[in-house]
């Protein structure tokens, strides 16, 4: 890392959002610290995040669509965040990934990672990003790896290889497990939103079939065993951000620290949802196709409350789901005049993502506009 970019991400521990808002593509009026900033931050404690039975869709035929699809929506729209329990997967199958997860990260060395740096692969940066360098901008206390559709033998590819993506091939299975169990509630929920909207309920159905995702394993190391005065060991464990996808699937982790910023009062709400169930929060693609209507809205990882929790790691594996990047991502015909152009899809993810890795991560065509979206 260089002493420029060494610098900025140090700095983005008091920096706010809207240093960088040349790079967004929806509008964020938002402002707030990319780190927690403890004994200034505001806590919403009566705000509750919406949960949303999904056995009324898949047993309760249309008039359980119905309803099922009137309880998303509404709470996406609400705050951009909902819990889905009755989703049909067996609570076990995540907590052994859980585990999994532990000991991908506790049974490799730094040396056997290395070779996996992420690098860009279309339109997402996939692979290995070491503590404190998962962006340019903010030290996190994190280890993130990346992990999208080419990695996981899920299509019968003769020239699979697990282990150009994976140090330790075994754990492809493990994970591919998670992906395909998740993989099946896409369009369901996509349909659920699009019903929700007033539109065909099967507009995306073939863009999302073997679509593009990114399923990322997050290991936060204790913090016991952060070095006191380490660079970046006041920035928090996961900046403020808002995702880059359709929406995300994040079974629900079992250590605290998720915090969702409720734009309608700027407080930060404490998300904590039962063990089994999965967390589904709306990003920039959906804002961007309905027309502000479903928000992409602000979350982050913060240290835990609990001085137990912060002797223990933390993990999590959301799953973020995309279009191809070839895509056109178009405001829905169903949402009212359109505010923003169609733009194609991987030209829409590197325009913003260019922030967390540097101007030069996108091509030249791909140039983040210095004009603000209104």
């Amino acid at each position: 890392m260089t002493a420029d970019r060494y610098k900025q991400r140090e700095a983005g521990v008091t920096a706010l959002n809207q240093a960088f808002r040349r790079y967004e593509q929806v509008r964020k009026d938002q402002a707030y610290t990319l780190s927690e900033s403890a004994g200034q931050d505001a806590f919403d404690e009566d705000f509750e995040i919406q949960s949303c039975n999904m056995r009324a869709w898949f047993e309760g035929g249309e008039a359980g669509r119905t309803a099922f699809a009137r309880d998303l929506g509404a709470a996406l729209e609400r705050i951009g965040f909902a819990i889905l329990t009755g989703h049909g997967i067996d609570p076990a199958l995540y907590e052994e990934a859980e585990v999994h997860v532990i000991e991908f990260f506790e049974r490799t060395s730094i040396e056997e990672r290395i070779p996996y740096l992420a690098r860009r692969q279309g339109s997402v940066n996939q692979g290995y990003f070491p503590i404190r360098e998962t962006t340019i901008i903010h030290p996190d206390l994190v280890e993130g790896w990346v992990f999208c559709r080419r990695a996981f033998d899920m299509d019968g590819r003769s020239d699979f290889a697990a282990g150009a993506f994976w140090p330790i091939p075994a754990y492809e299975p493990l994970f591919r497990g998670v992906c395909e169990a998740q993989e099946a509630l896409i369009l369901p929920v996509m349909q659920g939103i699009l019903r929700y909207l007033g539109c065909d309920p099967h507009l995306y159905d073939d863009r999302l079939t073997h679509t593009n995702f990114g399923f990322r394993l997050n290991y936060y190391p204790p913090i016991a065993k952060q070095p006191t005065g380490a660079p970046g060991s006041s920035g928090g464990r996961m900046l403020g951000h808002e995702d880059v996808d359709l929406f995300t699937f994040l079974p629900a982790p079992s250590v605290e620290g998720l915090q969702v910023l409720n734009r309608r009062n700027m407080k930060w709400i404490r998300l904590s949802a039962p063990p089994g169930s999965i967390i589904l929060n709306t990003g920039d693609y959906m804002q961007r196709i309905t027309n502000d209507r479903l928000p992409s809205t602000t979350h982050r990882v913060a240290r835990p409350g609990d001085p137990q929790s912060c002797e223990q790691p933390r993990v999590s594996f959301p799953m973020a789901v995309y279009v191809r990047e070839n895509e056109m991502l178009e405001v829905l015909p169903c949402t009212g005049e359109p505010k923003y152009p169609p733009i194609r899809a991987e030209t829409f993810h590197t325009r913003i993502t260019s922030k967390y890795y540097g101007d030069d991560y996108a091509t030249p065509d791909h140039a983040p506009r210095n004009r603000r979206p209104e």
